[in-house]
């Protein structure tokens, strides 16, 4: 490639974060995976689906680490949320700038393509992995109620996903 573009498509997409199950994450030689908190482990009212902390439970018993990295600046949610999953984060993470990501690598100590990125985002968790050429996976959102910042970004990747179930991602 040429002067490099950023990327919006995603290694992998699913509706539900359930369906990364731990053979997708082996057949993908996954070590780790960097999780996104808002409408990706939460819905807009800071509430966790009950089959999100068996997932993680499931995932974490199997030897993947998981690691919360969340543009808020509420440390106190971010940091509810990890306890509950009993899993390290960060929050603040200024997504899709590289630092954020980079640092959670350096902690993991995993090259980047072992790490898997998650989000419902594509502008923030899918760019901002890609450009840190991590394993990107995009889900959907959990719930259809945004904050006002992420709203505006929702038509386009609507049409996006649209593109990559056609490209049958």
């Amino acid at each position: 490639m040429g002067g490099k573009m950023l990327s919006v498509y995603p290694k992998a997409y699913f509706d539900k974060i359930e369906k990364i199950t731990i053979e997708f994450i082996q057949k993908n030689h996954l070590k780790a995976l960097i999780l996104d908190m808002d409408n990706t482990l939460i819905n807009y009212k800071k509430e966790m689906p009950e089959n999100i902390e068996k997932w993680a439970k499931d995932l974490k018993g199997q030897g993947t680490k998981l690691y919360i990295l969340s543009n808020t600046n509420k440390k106190t949610k971010v940091k509810n949320i990890a306890e509950k999953l009993e899993i390290p984060y960060r929050s603040f993470a200024v997504k899709p700038l590289k630092s954020g990501f980079l640092k959670v690598q350096k902690e993991l100590g995993y090259k980047p393509e072992q790490i898997g990125v998650v989000g419902d985002q594509i502008f923030t968790d899918i760019v901002g992995g890609n450009r840190c050429n991590m394993f990107t996976i995009l889900i959907d959102a959990i719930d259809d109620k945004d904050f006002w910042y992420t709203l505006w970004k929702r038509p386009l990747e609507k049409m996006l996903k649209k593109k990559f179930r056609e490209k049958g991602l």
